[in-house]
C-alpha cells in the first residue's frame, strides 16, 4: 500500500482515494441513516451513549390471595372443630316410644333438665361449688322450651321439682323422682304424661358443667333486687348489678331461701337462663376465639343429649332463647303436704290446661298467666 494511504481506502488528509473529500455522516458504500439505528447511533453518527436501566418492579403481595388462603384455613378449622365438637357431645337414649304417646304438634319442644350428681366432680370442685356429698341423681331444674315453628318469642315454662303427678310405673310422687327412678326417659314420658306435649330435643346439665359454661363466656350480668345470702347454696350477694362467675351462678339457680322456696327459684332460673343464652349467642362471644372455643368444649364436657341431637340442635335451641323468650312457672294451684311425699306442689289445672293447650297448637300463651310486672 501507498505511504499516506490507511487501510479502509481514506488518506490522512480524509480523502477517499481517487482525491474524493470524506463527507461527515457517510459510511463506506452509502450515506450513514439519519436518526437513531438499530445499532444505537445518533444522528451525527456516534453511538447512543448507554442510559441507566429501567427499574424492574417487584411484584406486590397479592392482598386478596393472601385473605382468600386465611379465610379457607379458618373456614377448614371451624368445620373441623364444629364436627369434632358435636361428635363429642354426650348422647342419651331420652326420647323412647310408648303407648299413647302424644303425637308431633307444630313448633319445636325441648326439656331442659339440670341434674344435681355430683358424681364427675372432684373434691375440690364439690367445696367451691358448695355441693356436699349427696349420692344419686336428682334434678333440681326441669323446664320445657317451646320454640314456635314461625315468628315470635319461644316460651320457657318452669316445671316446679315437687310437682305432684302421676309417675307411670310408679304411683303419684314429686316430679323430680321420676329422674331418680328412670333417669332420662321416664322423667320425659311423665312430663309429656302431664302436659300432654310431645318433648322433640333432650338436654341435661350437670353443676359443674353449668359453671364451667358461665366462666367460658366471661360471666353474666344479673341485677340483684335484695341481699342473697345462702350457706347451703355457698351464696353471698349484694343488691345492685353485677357480673356472676360460675360458681356464683350455681348458687343463684340452687337457692331457695326465700319465703316461697322453690316458685322463686324457678323464676331465677329461667332469668338467668335467659341472660346466660344471650351473652353465648352475643356477636362479642361468638366473635372472639378465647371465649367461643372455651364455650364450645365446656359443653362438650358438661351436656347430654338426645341420641338423635346434634350441636346445631343446641345451637337453634340457645338463638331461640337469646333472640326473645316469654317465661312462665306451671299455675299453681296450692302447696299441701301428702304423706310419703312430704310439701308438694299441686298444679292448677285448669290454668295448666290452658297454658299447655296453647303451646301445642303453637299459640301464644294467654296473657294473664304470663308474669306481671311488680
Amino acid at each position: 500500500m501507498s505511504a499516506g494511504y490507511q487501510q479502509g481506502g481514506y488518506q490522512q488528509g480524509g480523502y477517499r482515494q481517487g482525491g474524493q473529500p470524506r463527507q461527515a455522516g457517510y459510511q463506506q458504500g452509502g450515506p450513514r441513516q439519519r436518526g437513531p439505528q438499530p445499532g444505537g447511533y445518533r444522528q451525527d453518527g456516534y453511538r447512543q451513549q448507554a442510559g441507566p436501566r429501567p427499574a424492574v418492579k417487584r411484584r406486590k403481595p397479592r392482598i386478596g390471595r393472601i385473605i382468600s388462603i386465611v379465610l379457607v384455613v379458618l373456614l377448614v378449622l371451624g368445620v373441623g372443630m364444629w364436627f369434632y365438637v358435636d361428635s363429642s357431645l354426650r348422647r342419651i337414649d331420652a326420647l323412647t316410644d310408648y303407648e299413647d304417646r302424644p303425637a308431633d304438634t307444630p313448633g319445636t319442644n325441648w326439656l331442659l333438665v339440670g341434674s344435681d350428681a355430683r358424681d364427675d366432680l372432684t373434691e375440690a370442685q364439690k367445696a367451691e361449688l358448695s355441693t356436699g356429698d349427696a349420692g344419686g341423681q336428682r334434678t333440681d331444674t326441669i323446664m320445657l322450651l317451646h320454640i314456635p315453628e314461625g315468628s315470635g318469642n319461644s316460651t320457657l315454662v318452669s316445671v316446679p321439682r315437687d310437682s305432684y303427678v302421676d309417675i307411670p310405673g310408679n304411683g303419684k310422687n314429686k316430679i323430680n323422682a321420676a329422674f331418680a327412678f328412670g333417669g332420662a326417659p321416664l322423667l320425659v314420658q311423665t312430663v309429656e304424661g302431664a302436659t300432654g306435649i310431645r318433648i322433640d330435643h333432650y338436654m341435661e346439665i350437670g353443676f359443674g358443667g353449668f359453671a364451667g359454661i358461665v366462666d367460658a363466656v366471661g360471666g353474666v350480668d344479673m341485677c340483684i333486687e335484695e341481699p342473697m345470702q345462702d350457706p347451703l347454696a355457698g351464696l353471698d350477694l349484694q343488691t345492685g348489678c353485677q357480673e356472676l362467675d360460675g360458681a356464683q351462678a350455681l348458687g343463684f339457680v340452687r337457692s331457695r331461701a326465700f319465703a316461697t322456696a322453690d316458685l322463686q327459684r324457678v323464676e331465677n332460673q329461667r332469668k338467668f337462663l335467659a341472660a346466660l343464652s344471650e351473652k353465648a349467642t352475643s356477636f362479642g362471644t361468638l366473635a372472639n376465639p378465647f371465649k367461643a372455643f372455651p364455650l364450645l368444649f365446656a359443653g362438650t364436657d358438661s351436656i347430654s343429649v338426645n341420641s338423635d341431637d346434634h350441636l346445631h340442635n343446641l345451637a337453634g335451641m340457645a338463638f331461640a332463647m337469646g333472640g326473645g323468650v316469654d317465661t312462665v312457672t306451671v299455675p299453681v294451684g296450692g302447696t299441701p303436704t301428702v304423706p310419703g311425699a312430704g310439701s308438694v306442689v299441686q298444679w292448677d289445672r285448669e290454668n295448666a290446661l290452658r297454658l299447655f293447650g296453647a303451646l301445642e297448637k303453637d299459640e301464644a300463651v294467654p296473657a294473664d298467666l304470663l308474669p306481671q310486672p311488680k
